[in-house]
């Protein structure tokens, strides 16, 4: 497979602020794929970067431990080319934010908390071309098993007027119905149980049916112009509105079953797509169809400032994906875990240029600092 016409060769010199960033971060989330690599590869996306390309970084990421920045630097500089990711439409990339919520919950229902987050129900099954019945949306993923064959399953209005009660698929109870469905946009939270624990749900699997956003369904509406619909205006609206939430949330059909997982280090997110944990401000969601999990991504995107203050300029790890990424030049941001992650995460929607480094194998003549190898 031969790289895709939409990468333009770069020098590590072209890159804005690539010798400010922090190479080091971005080498211990590099360093987490590295290793889980040994179980199992990952694909290679259509846009060409061989995964099998990545072998000779990977070896060396696991056999090291750069003392500092300047380390951490030489090692990408020495097993990558940055190339230019084009946008589809000819013009810059875009990036968006996610984060990992930590809400309170109860392990049963109260008087207080009253909404659940539900484990995968036993005859939700995964369809594809070869089990899919006639007529059945080509979208769908996912169905209801039935003697006669696959259906689509249940929506979330139907799930939460009571679709699956008495199925014992609560794995948790939350307060607030807003934020169980952040929770669903995220894919997965801590929860601070009422006994003191600290747990943590992941994304299963889901009711299969295409996701519409709140804020899409308020700007249409007219409730909230485009441009100010963030997370923040969003919950601020709903606050304002309680007796409308149903009605707003439900025409986002899909629904989101979860697992539940350990916390195994504070510092780090849930393990995602990639299998292993998201590291805050260095792990970025991509589509995974074009490109390969484990790719560094140089992202400059001068308008956003969100993260520190500064223009973000930063190296990024191909560590997850989502329904809503889709595109070359398109990637959602990991911010951290709780509400200052949130408040981050929430009101990302910048434009960006995307650098993809690529394995020096695949690039025999790369660019080094403006003249070639």
């Amino acid at each position: 497979m031969s790289l895709s016409p939409a990468f333009s060769e770069k020098s590590f010199g072209d890159l804005p602020g690539w010798g400010d960033d922090d190479h080091l971060a971005a080498f211990a989330a590099f360093k987490r794929s590295a290793f889980h690599v040994l179980t199992k590869p990952y694909r290679t996306g259509s846009l060409g970067i061989d995964f099998n390309a990545f072998a000779g970084a990977y070896a060396e990421a696991r056999s090291v431990s750069p003392a500092n920045r300047s380390e951490a630097r030489s090692f990408f500089e020495r097993h990558f080319v940055p190339e230019l990711v084009g946008a589809e439409n000819g013009g810059a990339g875009l990036v968006t934010g996610f984060y990992e919520p930590e809400v309170e919950a109860s392990p049963v229902r109260t008087e207080r908390f009253t909404v659940p987050l539900l484990s995968r129900p036993a005859d939700l099954i995964d369809v594809d071309e070869e089990n899919r019945s006639a007529g059945m949306d080509s979208y769908l993923a996912f169905a209801r098993d039935m003697p006669a064959g696959p259906v689509e399953y249940f929506d979330r209005a139907e799930i939460e007027r009571g679709a699956l009660s008495g199925r014992n698929l609560e794995i948790a109870w939350l307060a607030d119905k807003v934020d169980a469905f952040f929770i669903h946009v995220q894919g997965a939270a801590r929860l601070r149980m009422a006994d003191g624990r600290l747990c943590r749900v992941t994304y299963a699997a889901k009711s299969g049916q295409r996701f519409t956003g709140p804020g899409k369904t308020l700007s249409e509406l007219g409730e909230i112009p485009l441009e100010k619909v963030t997370m923040q205006s969003i919950r601020a609206w709903f606050k304002a509105h309680p007796e409308r939430i149903d009605e707003i949330l439900w025409q986002n059909r899909s629904y989101i079953f979860f697992r539940e997982a350990p916390v195994e280090d504070a510092a780090l997110g849930p393990i995602a797509a990639a299998k292993v944990p998201l590291t805050p401000g260095r792990s970025v969601a991509v589509d995974r169809l074009l490109h390969t999990f484990g790719t560094p991504f140089y992202i400059v995107a001068p308008t956003l400032t969100a993260f520190d203050g500064n223009p973000f300029r930063r190296l990024m790890i191909a560590q997850d994906t989502g329904s809503a990424i889709t595109g070359p030049a398109r990637g959602d941001l990991f911010a951290g875990s709780g509400d200052d992650a949130g408040e981050i995460a929430g009101v990302v929607r910048n434009a960006a240029d995307f650098h993809a480094l690529i394995p020096r194998g695949l690039v025999p003549h790369g660019l080094v600092d403006g003249g070639r190898r």
